[in-house]
């Protein structure tokens, strides 16, 4: 049952480290293919000296630990009003117990149909304050999930919504904080219409004036996820059937291959209240595009059998699930904390008596495992270090990460760091460089991080593996000293 995706890691950086744990252990030998520890391997071209091959004595099972790793996991729901005077929410719930939020965003006061009086562009004042928030969250790290909606302080209301071309001009507005904020949003709900911004009920949900503005959001930005509601929203952008979307491939260069869907009835009938129109080929269709894209929602109905966790979780590593509602719905929520992973639900045996929520909270998006590190060096100063992972959780990394290599003594100074290729997800790296440094004196770390702030490495992915992290340098320990 269970399906593990291979992905690699890369590497890390840093100024200070932390007095870690670590000891230096004896360096192990790799088996069947790599010679016994110490022993040179072939000499390399030009007579050079060989090199001197070391397998790593690390911790390389999973832990069964939460991590709170960048874009994926339950979210916690923050509602947003944007008024002429600016935006307010409650900063409370943002705490550090969850890395992920969904600000819905309360537009209603610039809907005539609302504030009785007329249609009208977003203030600076509320542009100011939305920019304020998201960069409140980018300060601590972490990740947001963004829906415009004109249903009043989200209490679902229908037909609330402004002129279509006051919606266009709202998005374009909107749109310009977004993409300041690449590192910190995770994705864009498209919503706009219908209660909850659900885009259904109002009689502005129409397909035509959601492909107006799906291709509106598109077009306002870059290198964002941009989720409607459901797949025949896509086809109806793509001008297809959902027998001629079976064998349509969305291209990189084009605008809809950034496009996805956030599913709020998950797991709720064989539909998903109406979000798939046939479920198998529906689905079929969407794993191609969730393979690059979050995909994520909230579960519902609690007399469903679909969410029963020996039935749902192979559907969820098919559809690369990235993020639920810890919130709603709380039935549901609270069943899989009440129900435990057992031998009818797959052969993860360190998951064994853990709740299904647990093993659910874990899986969310990616989760790497360190499987193997091997370090090769040789007298000349050249290094190579490769590096195996296993991509544990239900979806993929979606956000291509900056890499570096620290290399730290014992009392934790750094004595070099060196940047490599961005981490992309590949299965297997291997990294060669050279250096004056006795390599096998040091420990080295890996770093994957999405940007700096304030000139330290932020949106850091750490390893579930124990032992291996290093909080101050916000990267992973993959090599130790050879005694």
């Amino acid at each position: 049952m269970k399906v593990l995706k291979a992905i690699a890691v890369l590497c890390a950086a840093a100024t200070l480290i932390s007095s870690t744990a670590f000891s230096a252990c004896n360096v192990i030998p790799r088996p069947d293919d790599t010679p016994p520890l110490g022993q040179p391997t072939v000499p390399p071209a030009d007579d050079e000296p060989a090199f001197t091959t070391y397998r790593q004595d690390l911790n390389y099972s999973e832990s069964t630990e939460k991590i709170n790793n960048p874009d994926q996991g339950f979210y916690r729901p923050v509602l947003v009003r944007m008024t002429d005077g600016g935006a307010t929410h409650n900063k409370n719930i943002i705490t550090d117990a969850t890395q992920l939020y969904h600000l819905r965003i309360d537009i209603s006061a610039f809907s005539s149909a609302v504030n009785g009086t007329a249609d009208k562009p977003l203030s600076s004042a509320a542009l100011n304050g939305l920019d304020e928030l998201i960069n409140y969250l980018k300060a601590k790290e972490k990740s947001a999930i963004v829906r415009l909606a004109y249903d009043p302080n989200y209490g679902g209301s229908a037909n609330k919504e402004p002129a279509l071309s006051v919606i266009s001009e709202h998005i374009a507005q909107a749109c310009k904080v977004f993409n300041r904020h690449k590192t910190t949003i995770t994705a864009i709900e498209v919503g706009l219409l219908g209660p909850w911004g659900e885009m259904h009920t109002s009689t502005a949900a129409t397909a035509e004036n959601i492909t107006k503005i799906t291709e509106k959001y598109l077009s306002e930005t870059s290198n964002l996820p941009v989720l409607v509601r459901t797949p025949k929203m896509i086809y109806n952008y793509l001008g297809l059937t959902l027998t001629e979307a079976q064998n349509y491939v969305i291209e990189k260069d084009s605008p809809a291959y950034r496009l996805g869907i956030f599913n709020d009835g998950y797991l709720g009938s064989s539909s998903d209240l109406g979000t798939y129109s046939d479920r198998e080929k529906d689905i079929a269709f969407l794993k191609n595009q969730t393979e690059h894209l979050p995909y994520g929602g909230e579960v519902v109905t609690p007399s469903s059998t679909l969410h029963n966790i020996e039935v749902c979780t192979p559907e969820m590593f098919e559809m690369n699930l990235s993020y639920l509602n810890v919130e709603w719905n709380n039935l549901v929520i609270d069943k899989w904390k009440n129900s435990d992973y057992t031998a009818e639900c797959g052969d993860e045996e360190n998951y064994y008596g853990k709740t299904a929520f647990d093993y659910i909270q874990n899986r969310l998006g990616y989760r790497f495992v360190l499987k193997d590190s091997v370090l090769k060096s040789n007298a000349a100063g050249k290094v190579e270090i490769s590096l195996k992972t296993h991509n544990v959780g239900f979806g993929n990394l979606n956000k291509e990460k900056s890499a570096e290599l620290i290399f730290a003594d014992a009392n934790g100074t750094v004595a070099e760091i060196i940047k490599v290729e961005n981490f992309r997800g590949s299965s297997e790296l291997t990294y060669s460089f050279e250096t004056n440094l006795n390599v096998t004196d040091f420990f080295i770390y890996l770093r994957l991080y999405g940007e700096n702030i304030g000139g330290a490495p932020a949106y850091a992915l750490q390893f579930a593996n124990d032992g291996l992290w290093n909080e101050e340098l916000k990267a992973n320990l993959i090599c130790i000293p050879v005694k």
